[in-house]
């Protein structure tokens, strides 16, 4: 059982405490949280608490992560495009249409069945169902990942995911016209209230924070960049939606006529980060999928 220590600052004063363990790791859902409050996982200054219990500052927190069950996913050959691997971390280059991990409906044909046939040694930490997997790209989005291959390299991937200093650039092809080169919108995300299944920028949901700089301008699209600095579920594409430039071909939150693409256009393009073991700052880039690339031509042609 895995422990993690933390001691309350001056900024979580007064919040819940699930809130703010759920913010430490991106990975960690809310109610993971609070079922761990409840089965005492976590004690604060020694004692357990509930989930609402609001934070004092120098609290003392110790968090009992449960041991992984014995993992139960099939291995499947599956061909990867491997940017990077060594015996700490992989970096893995995901075409759109795959889902990461396995999840009711999705139990084959998965990243993690792929990763499991080709290494045996993954990290644990996240439970029997995502091994190794630090962070996530949703289904229809393209590019790189970092995986760990050890329970050290987890957790300091994990930090530097926490930290801030993990470089992820997406490019993606939204529409309307941006008149204004850079942007950064800081607005939070959280469960949409009137659709569960989705995402939206909400009053109390987690820190969100997206810089974009438009690369190119079309009749009706603009195709852009954009930097996280936080990494929360659907981000690029709640954001997006938010300032009224949707994914183009979002079937969640974008218009529904679109452009010839199935599932949003967004693609993992830039990954970096300091590696776990040696310290040295490594950063991958993977160009655009060719339906990708066919959709710019087509919107440059059609100018």
């Amino acid at each position: 059982m895995e422990q993690i220590q933390l001691t309350i600052e001056e900024q979580h004063d007064g919040e819940r405490i699930d809130k703010v363990i759920a913010e430490l790791n991106e990975q960690w859902s809310r109610s993971q949280v609070q079922q761990w409050l409840k089965e005492g996982h976590v004690l604060v200054n020694g004692k357990a608490v509930k989930p609402n219990y609001k934070c004092h500052v120098d609290d003392e927190v110790v968090i009992s992560i449960p041991s992984p069950e014995p993992l139960d996913v099939a291995p499947e050959p599956i061909p990867l495009d491997i940017y990077y691997e060594d015996a700490d971390v992989l970096v893995v280059n995901k075409p759109r249409g795959m889902v990461v991990h396995p999840a009711p409906g999705h139990m084959r044909g998965t990243l993690v069945n792929a990763l499991l046939a080709h290494c045996q040694d993954l990290s644990g930490i996240n439970g029997v169902l995502r091994p190794g997997i630090v962070h996530r790209i949703d289904k229809d989005t393209s590019g790189l990942l970092m995986i760990a291959k050890n329970d050290l390299a987890h957790e300091s991937l994990v930090n530097q995911l926490v930290n801030k200093t993990v470089t992820r650039k997406y490019v993606a092809i939204v529409h309307g016209v941006i008149p204004h080169d850079y942007g950064t919108i800081d607005a939070p995300i959280g469960r949409d209230p009137r659709d569960r299944q989705s995402m939206a920028v909400v009053e109390n949901g987690k820190e969100a924070v997206t810089h974009f700089r438009v690369l190119e301008r079309f009749e009706h699209y603009t195709y852009v960049e954009c930097q996280l600095e936080t990494g929360r579920t659907h981000q690029i594409r709640v954001h997006m939606k938010y300032i009224g430039y949707p994914l183009a071909g979002d079937p969640k939150y974008g218009p529904r006529k679109t452009l010839p693409i199935d599932g949003q256009a967004l693609h993992a393009g830039v990954l970096g980060f300091q590696h776990p073991r040696t310290g040295e700052y490594l950063q991958f880039e993977a160009p655009i999928p060719h339906e990708f690339e066919r959709l710019l031509d087509m919107l440059r042609n059609n100018r």
